[in-house]
């Protein structure tokens, strides 16, 4: 065969070059599309900001505290029944690792047991009565741990925050991530910390489960360590919200949401409505759902 014209092959190589790297780009952008789902954002976590008098959503305290055990699995799924736009719980690590649902450092206020929660291995708190302190109906109810409550959740279509207690460790967040991803729920759950190490960690576990800030105490650039902890929104005392009335508008304004922690009056309820929080944590959700509703004349 006759060799083609020097012009001619050189051409048809830099053609051929050309394809490869269109190819090579559209091969990593699929790639990109199928494995690195989008960051969940602050509206479809929390919804559009609230204005002032507008219904907050509501989250049920500890799972449902008011009607049932704290943090066990009949107060979640009381909540989950009643229609509760969220479900609050507390999750804290065993001494063996293990993460199981439990607001106290210890399990003598909610357990018929005594000692650290980071005392106790899985075997030794799942053994402990978590019912009984309420009523005797509940006797023998065990402490969930957080795969059951992943399954219940699962089961609805509702949504949860989640408080990461105590100390925690890359490994074992990572472990948590893989349980929400292994049920489709990372755009329904978001992982709260007062600590930013943790939600550091969370971040680097899973890029889409999106994360809260708790804040006991406000700092005076509040939106900026939103930003620095690269949060969909922050949890905040009522009292700070009622000091500092201003940070409603300055955190909607910088597209991050405001949820208040645990308001159980009309009179508290009032308060932060009127600002336009966006989430209200409480103990008493059917009352707060309740008088929502009569404020909104649909009772």
């Amino acid at each position: 065969m006759p060799d083609a014209p020097a012009s001619a092959t050189s051409r048809d190589r830099t053609q051929a070059l050309l394809i490869v790297c269109v190819l090579a780009v559209a091969s990593i952008f699929v790639a990109l599309l199928g494995t690195a789902p989008g960051r969940v954002g602050a509206t479809e976590l929390l919804g559009d900001p609230r204005t002032p008098g507008d219904a907050a959503f509501i989250a049920s305290h500890r799972g449902g505290g008011a009607t049932a055990p704290e943090n066990t699995l009949p107060a979640i799924t009381a909540a989950l029944a009643a229609g509760f736009d969220y479900v609050e719980v507390d999750v804290a690590l065993t001494a063996d690792r293990h993460p199981v649902l439990m607001h106290d450092a210890t399990v003598d206020r909610t357990t018929d047991g005594h000692g650290a929660i980071a005392s106790l291995t899985l075997d030794e708190v799942r053994a402990l009565d978590a019912g009984s302190w309420f009523a005797p109906s509940y006797a023998g109810t065990p402490v969930p741990t957080f795969t059951e409550f992943l399954d219940v959740l699962a089961a609805s279509t509702q949504r949860s925050l989640i408080e990461l207690k105590g100390e925690w460790d890359a490994a074992a967040i990572a472990a948590v991530a893989a349980e929400v991803n292994a049920r489709d729920l990372e755009r329904r759950v978001a992982l709260a910390s007062f600590d930013a190490r943790t939600l550091a960690l969370a971040e680097a576990a899973s890029e889409v489960i999106p994360r809260l800030l708790i804040l006991k105490h406000v700092p005076d650039d509040v939106v900026r360590a939103a930003h620095e902890a690269g949060v969909r929104g922050i949890l905040v005392d009522r009292k700070a919200v009622l000091a500092r009335p201003a940070m409603v508008d300055d955190v909607h304004a910088a597209g991050v949401r405001i949820v208040v922690y645990t308001l159980n009056s009309d009179t508290q309820w009032t308060a932060m409505t009127d600002l336009g929080v966006d989430g209200i944590v409480t103990d008493e959700p059917a009352d707060l759902l309740t008088w929502q509703r009569a404020l909104a004349g649909d009772e």
